[in-house]
């Protein structure tokens, strides 16, 4: 979806809502997007952090994610959060990329311990940004 998303971009055809969202993303992405034009180079690739790779599509998938949060007010407080960021910082990219951080740790203590993700704690690693 991402490749389709980012071709459908570039050559200026009509974009479902969802794909405007992956190709806003990507366009503050360029370091993604010379891959995202070779969808062979990137759909086999292994991105293992030993070897200093990072996932893309893991990495955008968390901007979307980040998004419908604060579209949602989901969990109750991260709108008002992000926005209170927003005021301080003056930069989304920056700013998403901050609670990115704090959703990841978060999702990889689930993953670790086994139960779901503590949407508590989570908020409360973003209003520590404050």
């Amino acid at each position: 979806m991402y490749i389709d998303a980012w071709r459908k971009h570039r050559q200026r055809e009509p974009l479902q809502p969802l794909e405007a969202q992956i190709a806003d993303v990507v366009e503050l992405h360029p370091e993604y997007q010379v891959g995202l034009n070779d969808a062979d180079a990137v759909l086999d690739k292994d991105w293992m952090p030993e070897g200093g790779a990072s996932n893309p599509f893991l990495h955008m998938g968390l901007h979307l994610a980040v998004r419908d949060q604060v579209a949602t007010d989901r969990p109750p407080g991260i709108t008002a959060a992000y926005q209170a960021l927003l005021q301080r910082h003056g930069s989304r990219h920056e700013v998403e990329h901050q609670v990115i951080d704090c959703l990841a740790e978060t999702l990889w203590n689930a993953q670790r311990s086994g139960l779901p993700p503590d949407e508590a704690a989570y908020l409360n690693k973003v209003c520590s940004l404050l």
